[in-house]
């Protein structure tokens, strides 16, 4: 592949209006980076990154540049930096760089990409529809091929074809060199590990110190990532129904977690069977799933489950339209929010795009892009039927056929994790984590081998440094990014 041309120096000025009001009361400047569209031809059209900088509060101490990326690949990351500081990002770390968060290529403020979803579409995001049987796998195997082929012709189709992984990691670097610097630092969340380790691997002499958090466990979104949310939700949900169970008196969903368990499914078959207003039996197992990124949202499972057993559709619609999205990865908390107003019929403002509409699209292009993913329906019904059975709370959703089946572009080559190389890169995980199981950080961790430390958390929730509070934790992501100093050996975090 040819040699990406140096991108022009960042030139520093206000953010966009909204971004600033988001990021309040921090400041916040943002500039904006041209690269290639496709960088097999780097002199051909180029495409805008919006990026934000939280400049170092002591330039004495600065070392340098820290990437960040929240995920998804779906939603903003703007004010990503924001967010950490208002969770406690230690001075130490504020000194010591300058943040640099984005709107990946695709999202956003950058050149975006939409196919044109709009509230009507029957595409629901990152979750396909619960599977009861191999009919329902065949049904939605025709919505999807129709989705694949509206994105195919939209007009933003040849944005489309390079949303991937790859050339995001290609997209850091050329940001790190419009920002004059020879190496950056990183730390990703949930995707943002994949993307992370993907930069690693492309750039192993400009990756500085790596922090991957919430690991996919791969570098790249496939099949087998989006099948992890099974065990994740099967493997997180005890702990909410043991909160569940000791509350009983105030939301009576059950005086023991088996109990609890039950109510989740009989609600759930309820909803399948007749909708509560807007909201079916796939929005019901999407929030809750989505509510479980944070233990501090447990209360808002206990009403939404409160609301359908006392068949108050006006609150549980309430409800679902206030599931926050202020963690990394929390926007797949918000598709059920954006599903209820699909499943209700509420449309867009007149000549304004769906707001759900690039998230959507950025997920979807970047997951098919990423990987050849099986074309046989058939594999889907199989794999149904395997993840309906060994994880009956996720329903299989994250096995069922996608509009990548469809997928008319070629999937691109993906970078490999090396074990050899310099030790550079920290991996911290909760042990319950309903996206990315622990399972998948102590692949990445195998995978890297010598060259990284794990670092586990005895918490429940998506996202382990500064967004679930643990001591152990918050110090040893820390030192590493200050000190460059990974622990000597694993580490096992205690809760809180």
């Amino acid at each position: 592949m040819a040699e990406a041309p140096v991108p022009a120096p960042a030139e520093w000025g206000a953010c966009p209006a909204d971004v600033a009001e988001e990021a309040a009361p921090y400041m916040l400047d943002c500039a904006t980076v041209q690269v290639p569209l496709d960088y097999a031809e780097p002199e051909g059209r180029q495409i805008d990154l919006t990026i934000s900088r939280m400049a170092s509060t002591n330039p004495e101490k600065r070392r340098g540049i820290l990437l960040l990326n929240p995920g998804g690949p779906s939603g903003s990351g703007l004010t990503l930096s924001t967010l950490l500081a208002s969770r406690g990002l230690p001075k130490s770390v504020r000194d010591a760089y300058d943040i640099i968060a984005m709107d990946t290529r695709g999202i956003g403020h950058s050149t975006a990409a939409r196919c044109g979803f709009t509230a009507e579409t029957p595409h629901f995001g990152n979750l396909p529809p619960y599977a009861v049987d191999e009919a329902a796998v065949d049904a939605q195997a025709k919505v999807v091929k129709g989705i694949a082929e509206q994105c195919a012709s939209s007009p933003d189709a040849e944005l489309l074809q390079h949303l991937n992984t790859p050339d995001t990691a290609r997209d850091l670097d050329q940001i790190r060199a419009a920002l004059g610097e020879e190496k950056a630092s990183y730390l990703g969340y949930s995707y943002g590990s994949g993307l992370g380790a993907t930069y690693d691997a492309m750039f192993p002499d400009r990756a500085d110190r790596v922090v991957l958090d919430s690991n996919i466990g791969d570098t790249h979104l496939n099949q087998d990532v989006i099948r992890l949310w099974g065990p994740g939700m099967e493997d997180t949900f005890p702990d909410f129904a043991r909160w569940a169970a000791k509350r009983h008196g105030t939301y009576g969903l059950g005086r023991t977690p088996a109990q609890v368990r039950a109510t989740f499914f009989e609600l759930a078959e309820r909803l399948d069977e007749q909708p509560l207003g807007g909201v079916d039996g796939v929005i019901f197992r999407m929030a809750t799933f989505g509510y479980l990124y944070s233990p501090g949202q447990y209360p808002k499972i206990a009403e939404v489950w409160e609301s359908v057993l006392t068949d108050d559709a006006a609150a549980v619609e309430q409800q679902l339209a206030d599931v926050p999205a202020d963690t990394p990865g929390g926007a797949l908390a918000g598709t059920a929010a954006a599903a209820s107003d699909a499943a209700s019929g509420a449309a867009s403002d007149a000549g304004e795009p769906w707001p759900l509409d690039n998230a959507l699209t950025v997920f979807l292009a970047v997951s098919c892009n990423d990987s050849d993913w099986p074309e046989d329906v058939q594999h889907y019904r199989d794999t149904v039927a395997a993840d309906r059975k060994a994880y009956p709370m996720f329903g299989a959703a994250g096995a069922n056929i996608t509009p990548c089946a469809y997928w008319p572009y070629e999937p691109v080559e993906q970078a490999e994790i090396s074990p050899e190389g310099k030790q550079n890169v920290l991996i911290v995980q909760n042990e319950r984590d309903p996206a990315t199981p622990l399972a998948a950080a102590q692949r990445t961790r195998e995978a890297f081998g010598d060259r990284s430390r794990l670092v586990t958390v005895d918490n429940s929730g998506h996202g382990a440094y500064l967004l679930h509070d643990n001591s152990c934790a918050l110090e040893a992501t820390t030192k590493f990014l200050v000190d460059g100093t990974l622990p000597k050996r694993d580490v096992s975090c205690r809760a809180g």
